[in-house]
């Protein structure tokens, strides 16, 4: 019975070869050469039937599948017989070097796939133009972005005011433990700004001594700012820090 292979178009005569080697589930480090080389004719004399131009380089392929068919069909000679018997290396598999080829193909084969997978869950995300958000910026020359003024500035004035404290502080004290609210200590500052309007010195803001307290305050500051609800003023680097309200 002559048996007639219908296959899709391929990127090459490997492409064919690991097709054939998936569909007859043949193991690839073990190729029966005999059985894919007469499927891969198959599909060559399929395609001069349909009067179809086959590329070289599956030609190519035919002509080496054929050699090594024939170099495993070859009886072993008796010198490499003898030579097996006393622990020499075996001829060379022909097979090895379409193996080696075969196993890279797939690797950068399979590479292909995941990639194409995931550009199809990219094709699934769906974005939109940048918008225009200029109308909701605070145009201040006094605003804490505008000024370059970060983090580790504020904590650089943080570490100055409490050595300065500390040189204050008297060598005698009470401790004394009392809970702020962070909240708490936001509307105070606040409503000391409103209270006084005009710019405030950093340090003028920290009104007492104990520790917990000026942490409290300290974070209520930074709160502050990332709110917007107050302004930070610094004319040059390490200089001081002025703050306001932003109302």
């Amino acid at each position: 019975m002559k048996y007639h292979v219908k296959i899709d178009a391929f990127e090459g005569p490997l492409d064919l070869l690991l097709h054939l080697i998936n569909r007859l589930e043949i193991d690839i480090y073990d190729i029966p050469v005999s059985e894919i080389t007469e499927q891969y004719m198959l599909y060559i004399h399929t395609m001069q039937e349909m009067h179809l131009d086959i590329a070289s380089e599956y030609l190519v392929m035919a002509a080496t599948l054929l050699s090594i068919k024939s170099r495993m069909l070859l009886p072993k000679q008796e010198e490499d017989l003898f030579e097996d018997e006393f622990g020499n290396e075996p001829e060379e598999d022909p097979r090895d070097e379409l193996m080696q080829r075969l196993i890279e193909y797939r690797k950068y084969k399979e590479a292909a796939e995941d990639l194409r997978t995931l550009e199809e869950d990219r094709l699934q995300v769906y974005t939109k133009a940048p918008s225009d958000l200029s109308e909701y910026i605070i145009e201040s020359s006094n605003q804490m972005d505008s000024l370059n003024v970060s983090i580790y500035d504020m904590l650089g004035a943080f570490q100055k005011m409490l050595r300065r404290k500390k040189i204050k502080k008297p060598m005698q004290t009470t401790i004394s433990r009392q809970e702020i609210p962070i909240e708490r200590r936001m509307e105070e500052i606040l409503l000391d700004l409103r209270t006084n309007p005009g710019r405030r010195k950093f340090t003028d803001l920290f009104t007492s001594d104990n520790k917990d307290h000026l942490v409290v305050t300290f974070l209520a500051i930074l709160e502050l700012m990332k709110t917007h609800s107050i302004l930070i003023e610094q004319e040059n680097n390490f200089a001081d820090i002025f703050i306001m309200g932003s109302e």
